[in-house]
């Protein structure tokens, strides 16, 4: 059997659009309206209850504002993630308004307690700067100029933004010292697989610009934990958990011109790259009980092995059966297969595959 043609079912509706799910809004939008807000207490004098911003398509939407310090004019809101498990759902998006000296920005940002710095190039956002990215940046240009025309200097921060930031992927961005301010359209979508894979890319990106050439790609914590292990070598910019995108990143990869991606799993979705399955999310795609019949058998496993591969539809009883047995001969031809899938789907890139156990404590095969 050779190696099918690499290929990416999408993600069943009800998954990618997180349908009958509350929407929310993301770090971008509230600090927009945490911004207009410290601007127009600073032009009245007076905390506003409530102020209305519009988003990149247009909608406007209104958000409650709490007053953090009236000495100051600090205020914020409190970040409504919706239904997504975001780890900045119920953060105070916090902003200071002073009045700036005349230059070429109206709206000069600067990053207070629990907000990211820049500290690497590939993010599109210049070393140095705040972690807010270029949607963020205008919506809050636009939301000051319908309050004045005077230059601002606006101080964004997060309570415990340094905490939650932990429990991203910022550190490896190079982003330091807190969470970045997000969002492209404003809102956020219950488990948005596109916010997953724009993570990707961007994690891809930032790699690139630091010269990297080889990527370690992982599907969760325990593979990712196993990577790291495995090439302590690499800075942590190469590591990414990428989920079910394992073709994205593969070709985010190969348009940087890098050199080699590592693929660090476990036998499910190994065993669906085998069988050139590029997005691997359950709902889209099953382990070909058919492919470890013949991948056993080609590498002449024992019977126990061979029935194991049809005898239920998960490839973890496959492999515990290889284990038991100690026949590793199957699972090390099934990296070879994944490897020569992804190596087929970005052509140029040197592709190995490392099998882990479920623990993610130890390698079983590579290929």
């Amino acid at each position: 059997m050779g190696v099918p043609p690499p290929h990416e079912p999408p993600l069943a509706p009800e998954v990618a659009r997180a349908r009958g799910l509350r929407t929310g809004f993301t770090t971008g939008a509230c600090a927009t309206a945490a911004a207009k807000a410290a601007v127009l207490w600073l032009t009245t004098g007076q905390l506003p209850a409530r102020v209305e911003i519009a988003l990149p398509a247009g909608r406007r939407v209104g958000f409650d504002i709490l007053s953090v310090d009236a000495a100051t004019g600090t205020c914020a809101v409190v970040k409504d993630a919706g239904d997504d498990p975001d780890v900045t759902h119920g953060a105070h998006i916090t902003a200071l308004a002073v009045w700036a000296e005349p230059g070429r920005e109206r709206v000069v940002l600067s990053a207070g307690d629990g907000v990211g710095t820049v500290t690497l190039p590939g993010l599109g956002i210049p070393v140095g700067e705040p972690a807010i990215t270029e949607v963020p940046r205008a919506m809050i240009s636009a939301a000051v100029a319908e309050v004045t025309d005077r230059p601002v200097r606006i101080e964004l921060s997060v309570p415990g933004g340094q905490a939650m930031a932990a429990k991203t992927s910022n550190a490896r961005l190079g982003i330091q010292g807190g969470i970045s301010i997000l969002g492209t359209t404003g809102i956020v979508r219950p488990f948005s697989t596109a916010a997953w894979r724009a993570s990707v890319v961007q994690q891809v990106d930032v790699a690139a610009a630091q010269g990297q050439n080889h990527m370690v790609l992982s599907t969760g914590g325990r593979t990712d934990a196993a990577a790291q292990r495995l090439f302590p070598a690499l800075p942590a910019v190469c590591f990414v958990e990428v989920g079910d995108f394992t073709g994205i990143a593969l070709r985010r990869a190969r348009h940087h011109g890098m050199e080699q991606v590592t693929f660090v799993g476990m036998a499910g979705k190994i065993a669906k790259l085998a069988a050139g399955v590029l997005m691997t999310h359950y709902r889209r795609s099953k382990v070909d009980g058919d492919l470890l019949a013949e991948v056993a058998r080609a590498t002449a496993a024992p019977p126990e092995v061979i029935e194991a591969a049809t005898a239920t539809a998960t490839a973890r009883h496959f492999a515990e059966a290889c284990m038991a047995v100690g026949s590793m001969a199957p699972l090390e031809e099934l990296c070879r297969r994944a490897a020569a899938a992804c190596a087929l789907h970005a052509v140029g890139l040197t592709v190995q595959v490392i099998m882990v156990d479920f623990e993610g404590a130890e390698v079983l095969a590579r290929g």
